[in-house]
């Protein structure tokens, strides 16, 4: 006796919002039903689910593989893309066929069967139904990247404005933009709190949707949002929108300054120093941080310094590492500069020489690939005479595999050296150009004071660590296993150090061209990575 087949369907629309898709689920299950009546199969039990299938996490679907999983089955549904448009679920589907929990699947606009290259095709129509997904949420923001530059507000309109669903654009509500601007009119008078303008809201018929009466955060926004005056506010960016304005800028920047001078700032917020998160702590390895201290003097003067010291967050160390001022540090800093700079004459040395560098590999590397083109068309030309005497049959087939195997190797071996000569070749030449203009501006970013420049500079400056140790700043090239000989940085230093010391024995130019040597072996191996 046949045993009988039974068939879950499994019927999903994106959203549980009632007026989209409404037709969704019971088209699909009208399909289905009689799908199956016609092919006389036997539905055990119906799943419907609302929810979106981008990402994992779906009940519906987990109880419906659970169900599988425990008494195996089958699955009717109308197309792969309503099981799955992510890989976890995608894989979890194929997983179970392969272990035999799910006998088979069948859809009425997609052809499947059990088999290697059925389970194939079902793997692209899940990776397909993914990229969809994927591609539709580019597009969508991309869209509305391309309406914000346009000035066109993509979001909600905020109250006092209504979305007009026939243009897409956003207007002026007519009833409640008067209420808008006595609110902001209301608050600049200067003797209004956040409470009494959200009475006044209540009063004028501006409530939430449950009818309360609106937060003085909501108030808030609404007082803060740039949207009234013309502009509006998108991923933390303003923008000029086309939409109309409510108030006056005037108006809206009173309003600011009185929002301003009321706000109060939470206690114990800091704002964050301008060398934290630059150096390290060379006793515990722990991150450096800084501490705001405030000394009153009898005479009631008061002065403000600001420490940097050890977070002293270790769990084994007890670090005792003593504080250091921030003048002291500033000091610190712009002197190691002075180690790092390169020197004008010595960027104007270096420079000749990567031009002529640069120079000699374009020259051979156009060499190189006019006769490598050349050998290309030898090799194309051969093989097509292979070709021609084995169609001829003026050569046997083994013959022709093994000299065609021979010339296509010689033919890919060719291609990848011009296309590495000509995307790699002089690819080390503009990161080591850029490296010289900034081994040369440290020198006056160290003469200018600016600590959020001297700040910004070292961490530009690849593979160096900056370490505090007894209140003194100690620069440690980190170790790198792929950019010989070492870092440029710290070879940088030290050939300074050494021309310094060994300054009447030893031209220049004999230090430049060792030190360009390493520094050429330095970029061209980090390009190569």
């Amino acid at each position: 006796m046949e045993t009988i087949q039974k068939f879950y369907i499994y019927a999903r629309k994106s959203t549980d919002v009632e007026d989209k898709q409404v037709l969704s689920i019971e088209a699909q299950l009208v399909e289905l039903r009689e799908y199956a009546k016609r092919e006389s199969l036997h539905i055990a039990a119906e799943f419907i689910e609302k929810k979106s299938a981008k990402t994992t996490g779906r009940p519906i679907f987990d109880r419906l593989l659970g169900e599988i999983e425990k008494n195996g089955g089958n699955i009717l549904a109308w197309h792969p893309d309503r099981l799955a448009r992510n890989s976890v679920d995608g894989g979890q589907i194929i997983y179970l066929l392969d272990a035999g929990k799910i006998g088979t699947l069948k859809f009425p606009a997609f052809w499947f069967e059990n088999t290697s290259q059925g389970k194939f095709m079902l793997s692209i129509a899940f990776g397909q139904s993914k990229y969809y997904v994927d591609n539709l949420s580019e597009n969508t923001k991309r869209g509305l990247r391309q309406k914000v530059r346009c000035g066109e507000y993509p979001s909600h309109a905020p109250i006092g404005y209504i979305n007009d669903v026939r243009t897409k654009t956003v207007i002026v509500n007519k009833r409640l933009a008067p209420i808008v601007l006595a609110v902001f009119e209301l608050y600049a008078k200067g003797n209004q709190t956040l409470e009494s303008v959200a009475v006044f809201m209540k009063s004028k018929g501006i409530t939430t949707k449950s009818g309360k009466q609106l937060t003085k955060d909501q108030i808030k926004r609404i007082l803060v949002n740039p949207f009234y005056y013309g502009h509006f506010r998108y991923c933390g960016e303003v923008y000029e929108g086309k939409h109309k304005a409510i108030i006056e800028k005037r108006l809206f920047d009173r309003v600011q300054a009185l929002i301003a001078k009321r706000c109060h700032p939470q206690k114990g917020a800091t704002a964050p120093q301008v060398f934290c998160g630059l150096l390290t702590c060379a006793t515990c390895n722990m991150a450096i941080t800084a501490e705001k201290k405030i000394k009153h003097q009898k005479n009631g003067n008061t002065h403000e310094y600001i420490y940097y010291r050890c977070t002293r967050k270790h769990k084994t160390i007890a670090c005792k590492e003593p504080p250091v001022t921030e003048p002291e540090l500033a000091e610190q800093l712009s002197d190691i500069f002075q180690g790092y700079a390169l020197p004008e004459s010595w960027a104007t040395s270096l420079g000749k020489m990567l031009d002529e560098d640069e120079r000699k590999a374009e020259q051979s590397a156009s060499m190189f690939v006019a006769n490598a083109q050349t050998r290309l068309a030898g090799l194309q030309s051969k093989l097509q005479r292979l070709l021609d005497g084995y169609l001829d049959q003026d050569i046997d087939q083994q013959t022709y595999r093994s000299k065609q195997g021979e010339l296509m190797s010689e033919k890919k071996s060719l291609e990848e050296q011009v296309g590495k000569l000509t995307l790699a070749g002089r690819a080390w030449v503009e990161p080591m150009r850029q490296w010289l203009k900034q081994a040369v501006s440290l020198r006056e970013i160290a003469k200018s004071g600016d600590f959020v420049a001297i700040k910004d500079a070292f961490l530009k400056m690849d593979g160096l660590n900056l370490f505090l140790n007894s209140k003194k700043v100690q620069p440690t090239a980190a170790p790198d296993s792929f950019l010989p000989p070492e870092n440029i940085w710290d070879l940088l230093r030290k050939t300074q150090e050494k021309r310094a010391q060994m300054r009447s024995n030893f031209p220049k130019s004999s230090f430049l061209v060792r030190f360009y040597a390493h520094a050429r072996t330095h970029f061209s191996t980090k390009c190569e990575k």
